[in-house]
């Protein structure tokens, strides 16, 4: 069976793995291993998928540090193309986000909708504005942590692969493209993305989007470069005009992160 060599964050960062041949339909004990390395998530959509996509999808995770570190990682810290700061408690589902521009602060479980806001000097005490926030506030997750960690999500619930083929990006480099469309998930199910996966790393380096999943033409493609070390995973911020900023993986939250309005997240 033929094998590419995968890269394998650690502690020293560069460790080399043996992994099968992304797509190849044998079933030995490595392929076996690495698929119960990384299960997919319940509702993921494995009828729609294909065997080479998931595949590919289990190289990314490999490469971006393995399934152990993601599930291990316990907080992660953001800032969101200057425009807000986000801090997530991945365990719990917790969410601060920080948004200077309108003085607004919200905290939000993104599983109960249960949380607090404040606008301004004003806290949001009004039970149906408080949720209609509190709402708001899951939304800007949602696309902001996606914008971050897609590659960790792509055998999430709702999400259907596709191995579209071998391309390359707009910088040049080769791809594996994988087509991610969505089924009853997220504030857009209609969306899909062609996310290009290096063919010698298996890290991302570039997306397409589409605002439906019918659409020939991406309303926009952008790079994903400069990964860096952030904890036991890999992590990258750029994306070629916008960036991701302040990225941080933290084994503990900010006193009063999540409990109080007049915390502020660190820079």
């Amino acid at each position: 069976m033929e094998r590419f060599t995968a890269l394998l964050f650690s502690i020293s960062l560069i460790l080399l793995a043996c992994q099968p041949t992304p797509g190849d339909s044998s079933t030995d004990s490595g392929e076996s291993k690495t698929a119960d390395a990384n299960p997919a998530s319940k509702g993921f959509n494995a009828a729609d998928s294909d065997e080479r996509a998931i595949s590919i999808a289990d190289s990314v995770m490999l490469a971006m540090g393995g399934r152990k570190a993601w599930d291990n990682t316990h907080f992660l810290q953001w800032t969101f193309f200057g425009r807000r700061s986000l801090l997530w408690d991945k365990f719990t589902g917790d969410v601060r986000i920080e948004i200077p521009a309108d003085s607004a602060v919200y905290i939000v479980n993104i599983n109960s909708l249960a949380g607090k806001a404040r606008e301004g000097e004003r806290v949001i005490e009004n039970p149906d504005t408080l949720q209609a926030r509190l709402q708001r506030a899951k939304s800007i997750w949602i696309n902001d942590s996606y914008w971050l960690l897609m590659p960790f999500k792509l055998k999430d619930s709702g999400v259907a692969l596709k191995y579209l083929g071998q391309d390359t990006t707009q910088a040049g480099a080769p791809a594996f493209v994988l087509q991610l469309t969505f089924q009853e998930v997220g504030d857009t199910p209609e969306n899909k993305y062609h996310v290009y996966v290096d063919t010698n790393s298996y890290l991302v380096r570039q997306w397409a989007f589409f605002a439906k999943a019918g659409d020939a033409v991406p309303a926009f493609i952008t790079p994903w470069d400069d990964y860096q070390p952030y904890g036991q995973i890999l992590l990258s911020g750029n994306r070629g005009k916008r960036e991701l900023a302040n990225i941080n993986v933290l084994d503990k939250a900010p006193e009063g992160a999540f409990t109080s309005l007049g915390a502020e997240l660190a820079e």
